[in-house]
C-alpha cells in the first residue's frame, strides 16, 4: 500500500485531499490519484472560504493523531483541495499513529 506521508528529520510531511462542506469531519482512508500519489482523505463540515477548510482539518488531525493544533501547519495548497501538512513531532511516533487512521 501506498503511504500518504514522508519522514523527515524533526516533522512528518502528510498528503491530504480535503472535501469541505461535507456532512461530517472525519478521515475517510487513502486514495492514489492519476499521478500514482498516495493522499489521505478527510472530510469536514467548514466551508471553503478564509480558512476554515483548513481549520476544521487541523482540528480533526490534531484530535486523531493526538497532537496539539500548533504542530500542524499547510505547507503547500493552502486554497486547493490537494494539501501537503507539515506535522512537528517525533516522526516515527507520528507514521504509528497515523498508520493507526489509515487501518480504521
Amino acid at each position: 500500500m501506498k503511504l500518504p506521508y514522508s519522514i523527515h528529520s524533526d516533522h512528518l510531511r502528510l498528503s491530504v485531499r480535503l472535501t469541505p462542506n461535507a456532512g461530517r469531519d472525519q478521515v475517510d482512508g487513502v486514495e492514489v490519484n492519476a499521478n500514482d500519489e498516495a493522499h489521505l482523505k478527510a472530510k469536514v463540515t467548514a466551508v471553503p472560504e478564509k480558512g476554515k477548510a483548513n481549520k476544521a482539518l487541523i482540528a480533526l488531525l490534531a484530535k486523531a493523531v493526538g497532537v496539539p493544533k500548533s504542530s500542524i501547519s499547510v505547507i503547500s495548497g493552502d486554497t486547493a483541495r490537494q494539501k501537503v501538512l507539515r506535522i512537528d513531532g517525533d516522526p516515527k511516533d507520528l507514521a504509528e499513529k497515523v498508520e493507526a487512521l489509515l487501518t480504521r
